[in-house]
């Protein structure tokens, strides 16, 4: 069965990591001061915290922001349930806007008037879907308007880039994962980009229990601090990273040039963005089939994501309607595009797609039958 990811760790990995082992600090030691200044520099940011994961760099964003009860924030129903849940976690209520027909993330109009209709919102969160940044120009804007932070999730976007720019630099503040399946991995944990230097302050406070200095807290926060192990498997990953990057992009590249004869309907990128294809996602009409197909042909396939976030049970209070997500949520299917494929690979990939027969519909069998 050919993988839908294959996190791709060795000897880089290991003796970094031994290293950690041999000195002895296995928590919040300097090593994770290392890499969150070698990420910082990788996207251009002024300032990195490393977290426990993408959700809790979510969650000490939003704190940092000043974001709580009583405030909303918009975002997109269309992305992993920890981008909704960061902003509950907080205190405050996630909105919906609906997303972009062609890219899937959030659509600017709709978030302006979700934005609008709301006196309440605190702020705006664009998740970087599959790798793909949001239309971050006009959300900036809308966000400059009304006087609001714009957060970037860019859990599934590290090394992405939009107008020249990498994502970590686009908003406010920014938050990656970097959780076994990304495009880099520290075995688990989080990081949080931004250029304000009060954010960055209030983010690692909140962190460390509130910790100013010692064992005087002037707040209370949480443990979200990433180990040195982590830390170290990192670093290893980040120098791979833009290699990583090209390899992703460049079977992103094959499979698209492959399947534009088929039934499937292939992601499609505008010109001012260079996405890292964390995921390579179909849209099919008749998905499960293909799915089902797929697996016969031993090719692994996913579904991200199924459920709108609005359609949840966590999140049942939720009324909106939002018919692009959900018709999304029903069409599509990401193929493997890790740096682990062979040519081998992406032919067994590209055949399996080409030989699936969708269903046909009553209205197309009554026509054959006729022309017959």
């Amino acid at each position: 069965m050919i993988s839908i990811a294959s996190p791709d760790l060795g000897d880089a990995e290991r003796d970094r990591v031994d290293a950690v082992i041999s000195d002895g600090q296995l928590a919040d030691g300097p090593v994770v001061r290392e890499f969150e200044s070698e990420f910082a520099a990788f996207c251009g940011a002024d300032h990195a915290v490393a977290t426990t994961n993408g959700t809790t760099a979510l969650h000490a964003a939003f704190e940092a922001l000043g974001v709580g009860d009583g405030d909303t924030v918009v975002t997109t129903p269309f992305s992993f349930v920890a981008s909704a849940n960061a902003v509950r976690h907080a205190g405050a209520e996630p909105v919906f806007a609906d997303v972009d027909p062609q890219t899937l993330t959030l659509d600017p109009e709709s978030v302006a008037d979700v934005v609008a209709r709301h006196d309440d919102v605190a702020a705006i969160l664009a998740v970087h879907l599959y790798g793909t940044p949001a239309e971050m120009r006009p959300l900036r804007n809308i966000a400059t308007d009304h006087g609001l932070p714009l957060v970037e999730d860019a859990a599934q976007a590290h090394g992405a880039t939009y107008r020249g720019s990498t994502v970590g630099t686009l908003g406010d503040v920014a938050c990656f994962s970097f959780y076994p399946t990304k495009n880099m991995t520290a075995g688990e944990g989080g990081m949080v980009t931004t250029s304000h230097d009060g954010v960055a302050e209030r983010v690692r406070r909140f962190c460390d229990h509130g910790r100013t200095s010692g064992y005087e807290h002037a707040t209370v926060g949480h443990n979200f601090r990433m180990t040195s192990l982590c830390a170290a498997i990192g670093r290893a990953q980040l120098e791979k990273l833009p290699a990583f990057n090209e390899a992703r992009r460049e079977n992103a590249a094959a499979l698209t040039d492959r399947l534009s004869a088929t039934s499937v309907e292939t992601p499609v990128d505008p010109a001012h963005v260079r996405s890292v294809y964390h995921q390579y996602t179909v849209r099919a009409d008749d998905r499960e089939a293909l799915r089902d197909h797929l697996a016969d042909c031993g090719v692994d396939t996913g579904v991200y994501y199924p459920v709108p976030i609005h359609k949840q049970p966590a999140y049942a209070d939720v009324r909106a309607s939002l018919p692009v997500a959900e018709r999304a949520a029903d069409r599509v299917l990401s193929l493997p595009v890790h740096p682990g494929l062979s040519p081998e690979d992406l032919d067994v990939i590209a055949d399996a797609v080409a030989s699936f027969e969708p269903a046909r519909s009553d209205a197309a069998t009554e026509r054959t039958v006729i022309d017959s």
